[in-house]
């Protein structure tokens, strides 16, 4: 028997080996999801539908950690230099993969720092105002808008976010001016909103949709091509007055980069089964998501596309890097 022949057994049985640990991978311990958001908003919101379920496949708890700040850059770091041994994961909004075009330096890279697990679902934002809003439809807000140049304001959970970029976006298309108040998360930015602090907010359906029905916010307008079933009475921004707007946004699982491509297929497998259970497409889905579950390469390329395209938006709108 040759050398050569001897190695490659040795490689043979040593990846029979590694994917048999892998197979039989599970938590020691709870496994902690960093939220990069305050309590309240939509990410939040999402992030405990999963890990309220997530366990029963699991076999351990999974405890929400709620780190936001620095529009979510805070969290994120910590995720980005966790051990990676599956114990430590990251529920990201669509904003992830906006944070790049926005930010001069960023303490992580995107793509390179994290092991994409898969995507949770997709999701619409809403265009919601305070009820003493003078406007009860988008055309109505635009026209309000346009009649006071600069004086209305709208929150966004973070500059260059997804709801601060759907703003912007739609301040382009509609041809208005509006001041842009960044907020730490979405629970602070509707608490003021419902104060009356602030006229208008794009915000998650997951964390907007209970304030809309209580009657303590007015829906305007929902951001994508076509109304959500979580609300289905409001229309599109398009079809309301704002021809061609469309913003979607979508919430996934990412792991630290050097987690074991066995544990993120296994996390990815039983997160895959939690999202397309019929109890929670139905909890999902009154929170706005639309339930989707990917490959984590499906859920890499989802994101490598939108940084692309988020750069190419951002450069036109000619907003500001931080």
């Amino acid at each position: 028997m040759g050398r050569s022949t001897i190695v490659t057994g040795f490689a043979v049985l040593a990846f029979m080996a590694c994917t048999t640990a892998g197979a039989q991978w599970g938590p020691s311990r709870p496994v902690r999801m960093i939220v990069p958001f305050p309590p309240g908003g939509a990410v939040d919101v999402i992030g405990r539908i999963v890990a309220s379920r997530l366990p029963e496949r699991l076999g351990q708890q999974v405890v929400v950690d709620n780190r936001g700040g620095a529009n979510a850059i805070i969290g994120t770091e910590i995720t980005a230099r966790a051990a990676p041994d599956g114990h430590t994961i990251l529920i990201v909004p669509a904003g992830h993969a906006i944070t790049p075009s926005v930010t001069r330096k960023l303490p992580y890279d995107t793509l390179k720092d994290f092991a994409a697990i898969g995507l949770i679902g997709n999701g619409a934002y809403v265009l919601v105002v305070n009820p003493g809003v003078p406007a009860k439809s988008v055309s109505e807000f635009v026209a309000l808008a346009k009649s006071r140049p600069g004086q209305l304001n709208y929150a966004s959970t973070g500059h260059g976010n997804a709801t601060h970029l759907a703003a912007e976006l739609f301040k382009v298309l509609a041809g208005i001016d509006m001041v842009g108040v960044n907020y730490k998360g979405g629970g602070p930015a509707l608490t003021d909103l419902i104060g009356g602090q602030i006229s208008a907010f794009f915000s998650g359906v997951a964390s907007g949709s209970a304030q809309i029905k209580a009657g303590k916010l007015r829906a305007l307008g929902v951001t994508t091509a076509r109304r959500t079933a979580a609300l289905p009475e409001v229309p599109t921004i398009a079809e309301a007055g704002v021809p061609g707007y469309e913003v979607d946004g979508w919430y996934g699982l990412l792991a630290p980069a050097a987690t074991a491509p066995a544990i993120v297929r296994r996390i990815n497998s039983d997160l895959s089964v939690v999202v397309a259970a019929p109890e929670m497409k139905d909890r999902l889905l009154a929170a706005g998501i639309d339930a989707r579950p990917s490959t984590p390469g499906e859920f890499h390329e989802r994101i490598a596309r939108d940084i692309t395209r988020w750069s190419e938006v951002v450069k036109k709108a000619r907003i500001a890097i931080e």
